[in-house]
């Protein structure tokens, strides 16, 4: 029969010790220099993190990001590619922005942005076809896609001031839908010969480039930058001027910082959400409508990059700030025009996914003081 073992009083135990604790005490006000501390401070440790990875799989990060440089603005071609691939994601970046200042979480931009293109071809489908001015075709397309995107964005609004129906899940499974709804059209009648793509756009329903008039100013040659580019900064000076300068977007911003007080002051929060949503949904779509008119010229099977997914990464590196959205925008489209030229091909998502986290991590010195005391 097994007996128990006994302790052997001779032998003393001991509890380990750590000679210093930290605690996390909530912040009663965050600093204005702290939030963009710790945002610049995400940026250096996602580069510090990607610049080890590509040590790692035998890269030189030095050379890479010096790649990077040259090709996203190593001259004034290049540069102008590079607002290219910025306008989509300034617009983008603005319809997330505008929904997160009254904390409603629009992670649908990019389905936003699939409609707001698909509404675009419409207009040259079914409604004017190829004989038409472009002061006929570049407003219409202009404005059924805004509609298209903004109907997008009644969907998860009304259900959530209708039924509080959590928009993250709604607006991120109605992005499948959209992607899915743009490949039947473009796999089904509307295809190009049975290409996963729409016949060429005519000319008159083109965004004009700049290299369009570089008969008369012949600096423009070779530059690809094209009309949306200049819907984006006149939205971001838009939204600036709702959000600051307006009652409507004083209430926005009391639904987001303090809903229980706009309720009080009679703000009909339900509306609100709604409008908030479908103007959301109407900005993503004008980007997908500056893609199809200004870019590719056709409605085409994954036409976007992830502009909607990145753009929610610019929202929040820009502090919702819409002036600031500009020149973080034309950084990530630098960023996924010179990551083509590079190896690994997948660099700009793989610094994308790290400073997403990176920033969602540093909330945490936003919202609580680190108090490191010395174990008694």
């Amino acid at each position: 029969m097994s007996q128990a073992i006994q302790p052997n009083p001779a032998v003393k135990t001991r509890a380990l010790r750590f000679p210093i604790s930290v605690k996390l005490e909530p912040r009663l006000e965050t600093p204005r220099w702290l939030s963009w501390a710790t945002t610049i401070g995400s940026v250096i440790l996602a580069l510090l993190i990607t610049a080890v990875i590509l040590v790692w799989v035998g890269a030189d990060p030095v050379r890479s990001f010096r790649a990077i440089y040259l090709a996203a603005f190593g001259d004034s071609y290049v540069f102008s590619d590079t607002l290219v691939k910025a306008t989509p994601l300034i617009l983008t970046s603005l319809a997330c922005l505008i929904a997160f200042r009254m904390r409603l979480w629009n992670i649908g931009a990019e389905g936003q942005f699939y409609l707001g293109a698909w509404g675009a071809t419409l207009i040259v489908e079914a409604v004017l076809g190829k004989d038409a001015s472009p002061w006929i075709f570049i407003p219409l397309m202009l404005i059924s896609g805004f509609l298209f995107g903004a109907l997008w964005g009644f969907i998860p609004g009304i259900l959530k001031a209708r039924f509080n129906v959590n928009e993250i899940i709604t607006t991120l499974m109605l992005n499948y839908i959209a992607l899915y709804w743009v490949a039947f059209w473009v796999f089904g009648s509307w295809s190009e010969r049975g290409f996963q793509m729409t016949p060429m756009f005519p000319r008159e329903a083109w965004l004009p480039r700049l290299m369009d008039y570089s008969s008369l100013f012949k600096p423009f040659s070779g530059m690809t930058v094209h009309l949306g580019f200049l819907f984006a900064v006149l939205a971001a000076a838009g939204v600036w001027y709702l959000l600051s300068r307006t009652r409507f977007g004083y209430e926005i911003r009391l639904i987001g910082d303090n809903p229980n007080a706009a309720k009080y002051a009679g703000v009909n929060i339900g509306a609100m959400i709604v409008f908030v949503f479908m103007l959301s949904g109407g900005l993503a779509g004008i980007a997908g409508m500056s893609e199809v008119t200004g870019v590719v010229h056709r409605l085409q099977d994954r036409i976007s990059p992830g502009y909607g997914f990145t753009a929610i990464i610019i929202a929040w590196l820009s502090k919702l700030n819409p002036w600031a959205v500009i020149p973080v925008s034309i950084i990530f489209g630098g960023l996924l025009i010179g990551s083509r030229e590079i190896q690994p091909s997948g660099l700009a998502r793989l610094l994308q996914g790290i400073l997403l986290f990176t920033l969602i991590s540093s909330e945490v010195l936003n919202r609580y003081r680190v108090q490191v005391e010395r174990a008694k």
